[in-house]
């Protein structure tokens, strides 16, 4: 049963084995699976899916229409934009029935803007900003901006974002 300050919407599917911190916000057709544990003060906004065994760190924003399947593991302050992808099989085959899951690992304070895709076995680094419509394929190094298909690093920047001097 999650604290009696979490705001969890009638429409909402939460599974009663996943964990929800206190002052986290469950928003319009939000489905949370199985031993999926979200942090306190969270925002999940309409149309969110986490998948079994997710964990997600405290005071995240995932916007609307943003999956987060089994294997990517959020930190804290961790802010994913509108219909942001994750993914999190490396050779995706429908008839493969050996597939493995192929971690991702978003560390504290990063950014995904919207539409950005992140593919499997990555690590965003912290505090670290993704552009919107990237194609991150390798791992983005703390306090670094990057953008374009595939993501390149652009610019060093601060711990609010900002473009700082090489």
């Amino acid at each position: 049963m999650p604290p009696t300050d979490v705001y969890i919407h009638p429409s909402a599917h939460v599974s009663p084995k996943a964990k929800i911190g206190a002052g986290s916000k469950i928003w319009i057709n939000v489905q949370i699976r199985e031993d999926a544990s979200i942090g306190e003060n969270c925002i999940l906004s309409k149309d969110v899916y986490v998948d079994a065994q997710v964990s997600i760190g405290h005071r995240c924003k995932i916007q609307n229409g943003v999956s987060v399947y089994h294997g990517v593991e959020i930190g804290n302050d961790v802010f994913v934009g509108p219909n942001a992808v994750f993914t999190n099989d490396k050779v995706p085959r429908a008839f493969n029935a050996d597939w493995k899951i192929t971690p991702t690992l978003i560390k504290e304070g990063a950014s995904i803007g919207a539409n950005a895709t992140i593919v499997c076995g990555v690590e965003l680094g912290e505090y670290c900003m993704v552009a919107s419509g990237a194609v991150v394929t390798k791992s983005v190094p703390p306090y670094t901006l990057v953008m374009g298909n595939p993501a390149r690093p652009v610019s060093r920047i601060d711990r609010m974002g900002n473009r700082v001097p090489d």
